[in-house]
């Protein structure tokens, strides 16, 4: 396990260990996302989006079709105008 210090302004350094491991430099953007579990999980943003696929996946949940998520937008939409 590798440990890190946060500061008074609420910073912290990502260990060398860590930011080798993510394949992350100076500039590099990550998002921090809880999970279901109320895990934190630190997502590098550098890498293909085929990579993150299921991340999220919750036990139990099926997988919306294309046409299940297009219908969605569309009604999101129509509810915003």
């Amino acid at each position: 396990m590798v440990s890190t210090i946060i500061t008074t302004t609420g910073q912290v350094t990502i260990p060398k260990e860590i930011r080798n491991y993510l394949n992350l430099d100076a500039g590099s953007k990550v998002d921090f996302v809880i999970d279901e579990n109320g895990a934190v999980k630190l997502i590098p943003l550098n890498v293909p989006v085929q990579t993150l696929s299921g991340i999220l996946h919750r036990p139990g949940t099926k997988s919306a079709t294309l046409e299940e998520m297009e219908t969605a937008i569309q009604e999101g939409a129509s509810d915003c105008g």
